[in-house]
């Protein structure tokens, strides 16, 4: 699954091709997709005519901004955003169109249809459901140490588990939180309220260097990700823990591990990582 670097990468290349363009018109080959309005020819009626103003991202979310309205859309495990030329012929899995008036069009594609789609008027589209709930967005200024504290020490949940958790922080997802619990020296089976003040604070500095560093590189290509435009992220290349079972450890030497926790395999150092 795209996790905050992918979609940050996703969002500021689609900014480049879709900014400005109109559509002319929306074809839906699997509603399913669509979650509200769950009449998927209303969703087509209310964004025809309407112009891409902006793209944001809050966690793994992408929002584009209309003329009216906000389209929230979230890639899940494989899904993908393209542009191409009408006249091309529509890959295999290509699930939702946008047509535009250039003669271009934005396709998604979900080899899984996991994928989702929110239509909002603006203003109201952090107001529920699926944002509503989320954490602040693990780049955003509202993601503090303090903040961290405060839900951390309440729980008794392992600190892997509390970090996959969107509503605590959102945009980390099993790859991310691998590698900033090695930069911050944590064992990922160490419980919330057994974190200390100064394993906290550096949970949260090691969130935003591996983020910030991970964004200017292009994400992290495991299996399939790739950009809109089509290019692989570099970040995979800078993974210290994650994907190295039985490599050395990048500080120490000893045999990087594979455990699972909650069902999610987790890799950890258990010499820089004690429990």
């Amino acid at each position: 699954m795209p996790e905050l670097p992918e979609v940050e990468t996703i969002k500021n290349t689609l900014k480049l091709l879709v900014k400005g363009k109109q559509i002319k018109d929306v074809s839906i080959y699997w509603p399913n997709i669509i979650k509200k309005p769950t009449d998927t020819e209303k969703f087509k009626y209310i964004l025809t005519g309407q112009v891409f103003r902006d793209i944001d991202r809050k966690g793994k979310f992408l929002l584009f901004y209309l003329d009216d309205d906000v389209l929230v859309s979230h890639l899940r495990m494989e899904g993908k955003y393209s542009i191409h030329q009408s006249e091309e012929p529509a890959k295999k899995h290509t699930h939702v169109i946008f047509t535009f008036t250039d003669g271009t069009e934005l396709r998604y594609n979900d080899v899984r249809k996991f994928g989702t789609m929110h239509l909002f008027p603006k203003g109201y589209e952090h107001t529920e459901q699926p944002l509503s709930k989320l954490g602040p967005d693990a780049l955003a200024n509202t993601f503090t140490s303090t903040l961290l504290y405060e839900k951390l020490t309440k729980t008794t949940r392992f600190i892997k588990t509390c970090l996959l958790d969107q509503t605590i922080v959102a945009g980390l997802g099993n790859i991310y939180v691998d590698e900033v619990l090695f930069k911050a020296s944590v064992h990922p089976l160490k419980r919330g309220n057994e974190l200390t003040n100064k394993e906290i604070q550096a949970i949260q500095e090691a969130t935003v260097l591996i983020l910030k560093n991970a964004v200017q590189k292009g994400g992290t290509t495991i299996r399939s990700y790739t950009n809109s435009h089509g290019e692989m992220g570099m970040f995979q290349q800078h993974l210290s823990v994650y994907g190295k079972e039985d490599e050395p450890c990048i500080t120490c030497g000893n045999p990087i591990v594979k455990i699972k926790i909650s069902g999610r395999g987790s890799h950890v150092c258990t010499t820089c990582q004690k429990k």
